[in-house]
């Protein structure tokens, strides 16, 4: 939180300060201050559920008040299916959560047709400014989503997370980024590491070989993004490693496709001119 603020007020010196106050403010957008933030913004609703508690906060902020159990009924959040075997559990997990479009389609269907979104991707990477570009929406009253990979630009010495994740953007400043759920500021360099990734999703090495049985085939999984990432390959070479019990480097992941798409998804009201704008903007220019 001290972090969240520091950013929003923190001034810096030099001799060109006048010019780097116009353009940090040309650069600062919000939809909330970070009090409205603190007391609107809707925690966690439930397991997998990061992007039916985006919807439910986006409504809100567009003027649509919707129980976060209606927003989970029309996101249809999927479930990890802990208790499958390997196989099973690894297509579950690959789905778990929501994509963009189903924050879309959810978002619409709980608004009763009211709020419409765009979706806007950032991989392969996008010739953009990142703040600058969500400023430009949030002014008009856009309210943007992050779809990120939260396993990429992972701090030195912390835990490589263990999902992607949606999260509200309510407002930007030079170079940071404030989000909900949970409330936190990022740089933009880091936000835009994770919102430019390839739909790919690690799977710990406990998570795999404690389901792995003797008579486990991976063979159902034949789609070929999974074969083109060699899925069963990755599993066999896990188990021969514990089979070995060498005390050498050993995978600590196993790279499975993933459903989601990173980007930005914007809302608004559909039949607003803002809606109608987003809905016509052109997709960002790949670099």
């Amino acid at each position: 939180m001290e972090a969240v603020c520091e950013q929003l007020h923190g001034g810096g010196g030099g001799g060109d300060e006048e010019e780097e106050e116009e353009q940090a403010g040309a650069e600062e957008a919000m939809l909330w201050s970070i009090q409205e933030a603190l007391e609107r913004q809707t925690l966690q609703i439930g397991a997998s559920a990061c992007g039916a508690t985006a919807v439910v906060d986006v409504l809100k902020a567009l003027g649509v008040d919707v129980a976060p159990e209606e927003a989970d009924r029309c996101v249809r959040t999927h479930l990890r299916r802990n208790e499958s075997p390997l196989p099973d559990y690894l297509l579950s997990r690959s789905e778990a959560g929501a994509t963009h479009a189903q924050l879309i389609e959810g978002a619409e269907e709980a608004s009763h047709g009211k709020v419409t979104g765009r979706f806007f991707h950032l991989h392969p990477r996008r010739l953009v400014r990142l703040v600058p570009w969500l400023a430009s929406w949030i002014r008009k009253g856009a309210v943007p989503v992050a779809t990120m990979n939260m396993q990429l630009a992972v701090p030195e010495g912390e835990e490589v997370p263990d999902a992607w994740h949606h999260q509200l953007i309510f407002g930007v400043a030079s170079n940071a980024v404030f989000m909900t759920n949970p409330l936190d500021v990022v740089s933009d360099r880091e936000l835009h590491q994770r919102l430019c990734s390839e739909s790919v999703l690690l799977i710990r090495r406990e998570d795999v070989l404690q389901r792995l049985t003797p008579d486990c085939s991976l063979s159902s999984l034949s789609e070929q993004r999974w074969k083109a990432l060699d899925v069963e390959g990755q599993v066999r070479q896990m188990h021969q490693e514990e089979e070995e019990e060498d005390d050498g480097a050993k995978l600590t992941h196993i790279r499975i496709p993933a459903a989601y798409s990173s980007g930005v998804t914007f809302f608004a009201l559909r039949e607003s001119e803002l809606g109608q704008e987003l809905l016509s903007a052109p997709e960002l220019p790949c670099l």
